[in-house]
């Protein structure tokens, strides 16, 4: 057996740990982002082999909640891709208004600036109001800071840049309060919002929505659990509902793809068939 063959039976033996232990899976990301996460971690613990990972995770709590964080992809920025919200506020907004009221499911939302941002589009277009907004991730630390609502004050600047970008209608300074080193979310832009803990790679159907966002999240997993997201996605959508993925994912070769219209290729924006 090769190094090689042993780092990976190595890894195979800490995941499945994992899981047996916790219930989180990762068995099913994509192993190249799980073994570079894996060895960072070492280094940062000088634990010297990954086999010795696995006593620590079964036994210590906190330790695995350490080991976890690396397994969360908490890289995000309020308004991120820009043109992208410009697109869902002129195109998927309007069909948005034909409904009584509006249900969205951001999964993988990390920290939260996107949920955020969504939320100004909804209200700056007057939906807002009738929105229900379901906000999940599998990391409760991000969860924590996503409620919390407060941000690096010198994001600020270049947060402002990319909701004017956007398309957006008023001042990005009516949305936060500037205080010392830190921008803290209005309050009024939580309140239609609920977090909550989901799995993509455990936890089932959330619910019947209008829109799931999921960007730049199935980068992460391998083509099988891409799969089980796209299903769940498909399955917790309305017909006509929309789905809005990550710029470097989409539905070509998935197994939902037939579900679906393609509304933007640039912009990863599927629709439901009716």
């Amino acid at each position: 057996m090769t190094e090689a063959d042993t780092e990976n039976l190595e890894i195979d033996l800490l995941l499945e740990a994992i899981f047996q232990r916790y219930g989180h899976d990762f068995r099913r990301y994509a192993r190249a982002s799980v073994r570079r996460r894996v060895k960072h971690f070492l280094a940062v613990t000088n634990v010297p082999r990954i086999s010795d990972l696995i006593p620590r995770v079964l036994h210590e709590p906190t330790f695995f909640s350490q080991l976890l964080e690396r397994f969360s992809i908490p890289v995000t920025e309020m308004f991120r891709d820009a043109p992208a919200y410009r697109f869902v506020r002129e195109e998927v907004v309007p069909f948005l208004k034909t409904y009584p009221f509006v249900r969205v499911w951001h999964a993988g939302c990390a920290t939260g600036e996107e949920v955020y941002s969504l939320a100004i589009l909804l209200k700056e277009e007057g939906l807002y109001d009738k929105a229900t907004i379901y906000a999940t991730d599998f990391n409760d630390e991000a969860l924590a800071k996503a409620k919390e609502g407060i941000y690096a004050l010198d994001r600020v600047k270049a947060y402002t840049a990319n909701y004017q970008a956007a398309g957006g209608a008023e001042s990005f300074s009516e949305y936060y309060r500037a205080d010392c080193n830190a921008a803290a979310i209005d309050s009024s832009l939580k309140q239609r919002v609920t977090f909550a803990n989901h799995n993509l790679a455990t936890d089932s159907v959330f619910g019947e929505m209008h829109l799931v966002l999921c960007r730049n999240v199935l980068i992460y997993f391998d083509r099988d659990l891409q799969n089980r997201a796209l299903r769940l996605f498909a399955d917790s959508l309305g017909r006509g509902g929309y789905l809005w993925l990550g710029s470097k994912e989409g539905l070509q070769f998935s197994e939902v793809e037939v579900l679906f219209r393609t509304v933007s290729r640039k912009w990863r924006i599927y629709q439901k068939k009716e």
